[in-house]
C-alpha cells in the first residue's frame, strides 16, 4: 500500500493513499496507523514518501 503525508497543523496529518482515499489523523492516531503499517520512527517517515 502506497501512501503520502502531509502535515496540515501541530496536531494533525493527512494520510494520502495513491488510490485516491484520504484520511486525517491526530498525532496518537497517526502513529498507531505507522505502527500497523510496520514503521515505527513517525519524524524519519514524515520526510519521505511511503511505500509498502
Amino acid at each position: 500500500m502506497s501512501f503520502n503525508m502531509n502535515r496540515i497543523n501541530p496536531n494533525q496529518t493527512q494520510v494520502i493513499f495513491h488510490d485516491g482515499r484520504f484520511e486525517t489523523l491526530t498525532n496518537e492516531e497517526l502513529e498507531d496507523f505507522l505502527l500497523h503499517m510496520g514503521l515505527s520512527d513517525v519524524n524519519s517517515v514524515m520526510q519521505q514518501d511511503v511505500t509498502d
